[in-house]
């Protein structure tokens, strides 16, 4: 209950001081002012006797009761209610250019490639709320899954719906693929624009050359993070559809065209990547999320209910319970 309550003149705890300061004159007063009469028999008192005199002292009890509460009154207790208000001073439109070629489903990674990298895109996305995100899927063509959008589900949903379905030709068009988000960011009027550019081959298909795709991205001051996947060596590709529809794996080599993800990469002020596994392709989403922050410009609003009168009240309550018994049934015995 009490968490929440803080006070506005905390210096006004200093007055306590007085508190043992008004018990030690209390009891030195009584102590000087009581009476002795020495008597050789209190035979004659015994039928007077009364409890009163002696339950006198609550009415020092209840003066110092209001002194209590009148200086935490005083202290002025007060409970906040903070309201945080996020205001986005630099925003970033970021769109996911992502390969969905057949060799997307080697298992190199696990599950396999793509179903990887949905996973840790789909944290990705989820760590940027303040920021716009889209989607562009490319084999041999490209096409935008998703527009620039801050709306997070409707990213999220379209990253999972992501899938090899033959509905591009199959092949990798590195070029198409950039310059088809390049075109998602072309309009853009965010301060950073950023493109993540991933594949898991060589570039063989397209009309587009991948470097002219380049310089377009640099020209609309497009950052681009390159990211290869796959692992070093050899890795379970497939090759065939088998009748009942399922895919048959061999073991094949891995070919990255490195070399061309890192010129895109520096000729765009980007980074390239590398990921040969699982945890690596989580480090490297990692790593571009701390790269490319946005600045929020946090507000806070606070509201302060004032405490002291209640206080107040009952310090006042104090003296005139003290008042009312020393007028009425301590009146003989003052």
């Amino acid at each position: 209950m009490m968490k929440n309550i803080t006070f506005a003149n905390p210096e006004f705890f200093w007055l306590f001081l007085v508190l043992p300061i008004a018990i030690g004159w209390y009891f030195w007063k009584r102590k000087t002012q009581s009476a002795t009469l020495k008597v050789s028999s209190v035979k004659g008192f015994k039928a007077a006797h009364s409890v009163l005199p002696k339950l006198k002292p609550i009415l020092f009890v209840l003066r110092m009761l209001a002194l209590a509460a009148l200086i935490v009154a005083l202290a002025r207790p007060q409970s906040t209610d903070v309201t945080n208000k996020s205001r986005t001073t630099r925003g970033i439109d970021i769109v996911m250019a992502i390969d969905v070629s057949g060799s997307m489903l080697a298992k190199d990674l696990k599950p396999n490639r793509m179903e990887a990298l949905k996973r840790v895109a789909s944290e990705f996305v989820e760590q940027r709320p303040n920021d716009r995100i889209g989607l562009v899927v490319y084999a041999a063509e490209a096409y935008t899954k998703t527009p620039v959008t801050s709306d997070k589900a409707v990213v999220l949903q379209a990253l999972d719906g992501v899938k090899y379905d033959n509905v591009l030709q199959d092949g990798t068009g590195i070029g198409v693929g950039l310059a088809t988000a390049v075109n998602r960011l072309k309009d853009s009027k965010a301060k950073s624009k950023v493109i993540i550019l991933l594949t898991d081959g060589v570039n063989n298909s397209g009309f587009i050359d991948p470097r002219m795709a380049s310089e377009i991205a640099k020209e609309f001051g497009i950052k681009v993070y390159t990211i290869g996947i796959g692992t070093n060596g050899m890795a379970e590709f497939p090759y065939a559809i088998a009748p009942n529809g399922q895919f048959l794996f061999k073991m094949m080599k891995v070919e990255i065209d490195e070399k061309l993800m890192k010129e895109i990469a520096l000729m765009t002020d980007g980074k390239y990547f590398r990921a040969t596994s699982n945890k690596s392709l989580e480090s490297i989403y990692s790593e571009i999320n701390k790269l490319e922050t946005t600045e929020v410009q946090e507000q806070r609003f606070y509201n302060y209910d004032e405490k002291y009168r209640a206080l107040a009240l009952l310090a006042f309550g104090f003296l005139m319970l003290e008042l009312l018994l020393r007028k009425t049934l301590f009146r003989g015995f003052i």
